[in-house]
């Protein structure tokens, strides 16, 4: 990727968008880093050990970003 930061901000603006969501429910989400189209987050808060956390991470955080930000390719947790 070219501009790492530009992608960066574009994904924060994403996750601005979930957050509330996570919030309501204890959690909340960090951005770690963005690699070459690799989002790495941090899932924080009641996510954190929530069962549910990996189907938060790809149906929730990973499409919403996806949605937004067209060259992210994948979003893991770390």
């Amino acid at each position: 990727m070219k501009d790492q930061g530009a992608t960066k901000k574009k994904v924060e603006a994403a996750l601005a968008k979930i957050r509330p969501h996570l919030q309501a429910d204890g959690g909340d989400v960090e951005l770690v880093d963005v690699i070459d189209g690799k989002v790495k987050v941090k899932l924080t808060g009641a996510c954190g050990g929530c069962p549910m956390a990996a189907m938060t991470l790809h149906r929730g955080v990973e499409r919403v970003i996806k949605e937004q930000v067209p060259e992210v390719v994948e979003v893991v947790e770390v």
